[in-house]
């Protein structure tokens, strides 16, 4: 793939992206991100097969930008608890960068898509999850979480309480911040669970 292909793939998916930041706008069809991006519709089949394709390729970007985050920091902090908290601060600002994005991670841009981009999109919040419980399990580890807490349990109502956040601040135009009270709001999930 030559530099100025990668370029205008980027490009097309970055536009697709500033599209979906505004649910209440035009509908996000290929013939409109063709039209924005000044090119034809066959050209934007020059580099994806289809809108499905495109799609795949804003998860994957979700998917190597949070995992990258997310190795780094259980590479680098020493506490389980403190690997939970980053993760979740991790995933509540990505979401304020990223509006366009939070719109494909809660499924709404992949409404009347191809059914297999939602289940990428599941499989996502699944390994997300599992990345909590395993930070929650090191936090078992080093006894900063307590022995009797299941850990399945706490790593679900995480998860929870962050799509619920991303819900949030898709669903009122992004104004709601998802980071709003997040300090507040870890320490009353942390009270169930710290040794």
């Amino acid at each position: 793939m030559t530099e100025k292909t990668g370029e205008r793939k980027d490009q097309i998916l970055q536009t697709l992206a500033q599209m979906l930041e505004n649910p209440t706008g035009e509908k996000a069809t290929t013939a409109a991100l063709a039209a924005r991006i000044k090119v034809s519709e066959a050209a934007l089949y020059r580099h994806f097969k289809g809108k499905a394709e495109m799609f795949e390729g804003l998860i994957e970007f979700i998917e190597q930008t949070l995992f990258g985050l997310i190795n780094k920091i259980t590479s680098e902090e020493k506490s389980g608890v403190r690997q939970v908290e980053s993760i979740i601060a991790v995933l509540l600002a990505f979401a304020q960068k990223n509006r366009g994005m939070t719109r494909v991670l809660i499924g709404d841009a992949l409404v009347n898509e191809d059914d297999r981009l939602q289940s990428r999109i599941n499989q996502l919040h699944d390994r997300l999850e599992a990345a909590l419980k395993q930070a929650l399990r090191f936090g078992v580890s080093q006894k900063e979480v307590a022995q009797e807490v299941d850990i399945a349990a706490q790593a679900n109502l995480i998860m929870s309480f962050v799509t619920g956040r991303w819900h949030q601040f898709a669903k009122s135009g992004f104004k709601r911040d998802p980071a709003e009270s997040w300090s507040k709001q870890w320490r009353l999930l942390m009270e169930g669970f710290i040794a």
